[in-house]
């Protein structure tokens, strides 16, 4: 755009008069607002916004964001302890030098004939997820785990023809929140009920709400408090006794440790990759997949793309390219019973390398010690005067609720005096889970080394007493 003294912006494209009349001619338009004619009135802006001055020079605008970005208060130079859906873990090296690749980086969707390397490279990641949660057929990257959830959800709903979904009472309040909201037309919604003693699943009220409205049952192992659940073929068993199919949300790194949910009867398994080499980027890089087994009711509902493989013209050739298309939003438009948007990716690449470089003994190693470092830091912490970790004598994986409510103070007094002394306290579970009281979720990974925990251990002690 120009101004009244006829700056050309530098960061505008085609904000150069001649080229601008040049545009709007083609389009048959005299001038810009014209495009505009079908906003209604009451919904246009009048004059102009209330910007700041443009920043001509590259070097001013740099500054003007590094100005901004240093407000920020990052993992690098604070100590980290919270989770909840987004976690601080190590990032390879290679990750980021091959998702930095400009093919991969600036490449938004090409065709079988033009992107071969991200096309095998998105079948790799396939076919590492598939292996990791005993599943077959994966999509391709969704948004994040809450929108795999939304679709895998109505899958079910839609291959049972049944409305009711049942949801963990475990489950974080945000994606309680995500699949109310996606489901409300095609879907009715209910949680099943948390046994006060052990954190999870309560199977009296799962067998009381498995009625033959189900289509549906979602539950995650570990669960989003960290606990693991060591009955998930009994739970399996109970869902398709009622003619309903058991989806599985899924922490991937967990399972180089746990078994995979397609060996205790997951129908479909859901699960965020961001845990597998990506950075947390402001709590963004997040990425979520759905699997199933190769079965044509599962595939026939697939809102996403699946990438395929198959045998070239010549002998020993093979190709990579999209499959069944007809299934998706894209060709469907409308018509379709679900939609996946532009998906993540570039993230199903890096976490395809991540994949890769651990291998199956790496990500058992990994497993086992995220395990004995979450341990660790509950068991000093619950040792606190004021501090206690509900279920302590149960298995939980990365994360853990920790009670403060014997202290007197509140999660959110804890983390402000935490956080003054450099150290991310957690997510304060008391507004989404008020039966609770004042508690938080910690998380510990691969990240935290003995000093780290001790670290927070004797700060907490100082800030509790």
């Amino acid at each position: 755009m120009t101004d009244e003294n006829g700056f050309i912006h530098p960061y505008v494209p085609n904000a150069a008069p001649a080229p601008r009349r040049r545009l709007l001619g083609e389009i048959g338009v005299e001038k810009v607002s014209d495009l505009y004619v079908s906003v209604p009135e009451e919904l246009q802006v009048k004059g102009l916004l209330n910007l700041p001055d443009a920043l001509p020079a590259e070097h001013d605008l740099r500054r003007h964001v590094d100005e901004m970005l240093s407000r920020n208060l990052s993992c690098r130079d604070h100590l980290n302890f919270c989770g909840a859906g987004c976690w601080q873990h190590y990032v390879p090296a290679i990750c980021d030098e091959i998702t930095g690749r400009g093919e991969f980086l600036t490449a938004y969707g090409g065709g079988t004939y033009s992107d071969h390397g991200k096309n095998q490279a998105i079948f790799e990641f396939q076919s590492l997820i598939g292996e990791l949660v005993g599943m077959e057929v994966v999509g391709t990257p969704a948004y994040d785990i809450g929108a795999a959830v939304n679709s895998a959800v109505t899958m079910a709903c839609r291959i049972t023809e049944r409305r009711g979904v049942l949801l963990s009472g475990g489950v974080s309040a945000s994606l309680r929140s995500q699949v109310r909201g996606f489901t409300k037309m095609v879907a009715d919604v209910d949680l099943i009920g948390i046994d006060p003693a052990t954190g999870l699943i309560d199977l009296d009220d799962l067998k009381a709400k498995l009625t033959g409205d189900i289509g549906a049952v979602y539950f995650e192992n570990p669960a989003f408090l960290g606990l693991i659940d060591g009955r998930g073929a009994e739970i399996a068993a109970l869902v398709h006794a009622a003619g309903a199919l058991l989806v599985v949300g899924v922490d991937p790194l967990s399972l180089g440790v746990l078994a995979a949910p397609g060996d205790y009867g997951a129908d479909i398994v859901c699960g965020e990759i961001q845990p597998l080499g990506i950075h947390m980027y402001g709590g963004g890089g997040c990425a979520g997949f759905i699997a199933s087994r190769d079965e044509e009711r599962f595939v026939a509902e697939f809102p996403m793309i699946l990438m395929s493989i198959a045998p070239g013209a010549e002998e020993g050739d093979i190709g990579f390219a999209w499959s069944t298309m007809q299934r998706t939003s894209y060709d469907k438009r409308h018509d379709s019973e679900d939609y996946a948007g532009t998906t993540q990716w570039l993230w199903g690449i890096g976490a395809a390398v991540y994949l890769s470089l651990m291998g199956p003994r790496g990500m058992e190693e990994l497993g086992r010690g995220i395990l004995q470092r979450a341990r660790y830091a509950a068991g000093r912490i619950d040792g606190l005067e004021g501090a206690g970790v509900p279920h302590l004598d149960g298995a939980f994986f990365k994360e853990f609720t920790v009670d403060f409510s014997a202290s007197g103070k509140s999660v959110g007094d804890i983390n402000a005096a935490l956080l003054a002394r450099g150290i991310f306290g957690g997510k304060d579970l008391s507004a989404d889970f008020p039966l609770l009281g004042q508690s938080a979720l910690y998380c510990v990974t691969e990240m935290h080394g003995k000093s780290d925990i001790d670290r927070l251990v004797d700060t907490l002690a100082e800030v509790l007493s």
